[in-house]
């Protein structure tokens, strides 16, 4: 058995005003694949290019490690060079995976390489995401903070792509404080006898190859599997959705302090609690 998981629409190229109609106010995913055949980093961005421009950078690196209660929000678990990261991606499978790097402030030669696509939405400027995998890396089924639209556009290599909205939560265990489902769930071949409400879920699937890119709206919960070593860039607008906007406040204000505090109070027990709350609930 699998998870109940449609499809997610693709399309070759798309008008703005048929991207606000057929996904954005309906608030579906798309993959839009011959979008930015124009832009120089089509043609030039790879591993190697990476190698080439930021292989001197040392890079923040994590893997599929359960949270523990010592570590920092988004607190890396190594570090190392961007060239050898590229050489021990092309190498070998390795659980290590670089996320939330920001192009503008680590190497400002790529903005020349990329445009701000006019979707008909205001897309933040300042934070164009990298995001790197090897072979068989995933990041856990999670959502963003903020709640944001994303466009996810594709470098190089194939990634497996499963998608959830916010009103699977209750189907998907959760963890109370948190922006992540229970992290011992294999989202690629689930064992529903450990996990029987995921078959109640109803999510969305795709793979994305080189230059394809992902619109994946408010709030959307992501888990991403690279196939092969590859990386991509995400850009975000800020949820429209008076709702999410409220939702996206109260994560960064709020919850992230309860939790925050907690650990530093509880410490492990509290990482305990949440991950027995998740089943529980």
């Amino acid at each position: 058995m699998s998870l109940n998981l449609s499809q997610i629409d693709r399309v070759q190229t798309i008008t703005k005003e048929d991207f606000l109609k057929n996904y954005f106010k309906p608030q579906k995913p798309v993959v839009i694949e011959r979008f930015i055949e124009d832009w120089p980093a089509f043609s030039k961005w790879s591993l190697d290019y990476m190698k080439e421009v930021a292989g001197d950078k040392i890079v923040p690196l994590y893997d599929d490690r359960p949270v523990d209660f010592k570590d920092g929000f988004n607190e890396p678990h190594a570090k190392m060079k961007m060239s050898e990261y590229v050489d021990l991606l092309k190498s070998k499978p390795t659980k290590f995976r670089i996320f939330l790097w920001n192009v503008l402030k680590e190497v400002p030669v790529l903005q020349k390489d990329y445009k701000f696509p006019d979707f008909g939405l205001r897309l933040m400027k300042g934070l164009p995401m990298l995001f790197f995998g090897g072979t068989d890396s995933y990041t856990f089924m999670h959502y963003d903070i903020d709640l944001a639209n994303i466009f996810h556009f594709h470098f190089e290599g194939k990634k497996e792509v499963i998608l959830f909205d916010q009103k699977q939560n209750k189907h998907l265990y959760k963890i109370p404080y948190s922006l992540i489902t229970r992290e011992d769930i294999n989202f690629s071949n689930p064992d529903f006898e450990k996990w029987p409400n995921l078959k109640k879920a109803k999510g969305y699937t795709t793979y994305l190859e080189h230059g394809q890119v992902l619109y994946m709206p408010e709030g959307y919960w992501h888990y991403m599997k690279y196939i092969t070593p590859g990386f991509s860039m995400s850009l975000r607008a800020i949820a429209r959705n008076p709702k999410n906007l409220g939702k996206a406040l109260y994560n960064v204000f709020i919850m992230r302090t309860i939790d925050t505090i907690m650990r530093r109070v509880k410490g492990q027990k509290w990482i305990d609690w949440k991950n027995e709350k998740a089943i529980s609930k």
